[in-house]
């Protein structure tokens, strides 16, 4: 995993907010103002996702983030790949990145 990709992807979102990673599942997370949306694998972000925004992801032909349990079962947070115009700039990151801040404070407001 490349330091640059982290900090590249750092850079995209860190007009939503400050910006932390952590390391996780193999990869990073990203908080934005200590809220967790967004998840990087194998060099790939993937954002937050939920009901209201997933079809948006999957109409610009975002990938379904997914992992193998130690059963060997398939298994998904709910997370899709930043389309690959967003990984561009900040600025075409930004409505995509808004997406996802707005599913992950659904999400914590329904716990």
């Amino acid at each position: 995993m490349s330091q640059d990709f982290i900090a590249w992807c750092t850079e995209l979102l860190a007009p939503l907010g400050r910006v932390r990673t952590r390391r996780m599942f193999g990869g990073h997370g990203f908080y934005v103002d200590e809220v967790f949306l967004a998840l990087e694998m194998g060099e790939r972000l993937y954002l937050k996702a939920d009901e209201q925004t997933r079809p948006q992801f999957e109409a610009a032909g975002s990938v379904l983030f997914t992992y193998t349990t130690a059963r060997g079962e398939q298994g998904s947070l709910g997370y899709y790949s930043a389309p690959d115009e967003a990984m561009d700039a900040p600025s075409q990151m930004q409505p995509w990145a808004r997406l996802a801040l707005g599913a992950a404070l659904r999400a914590q407001a329904a716990r």
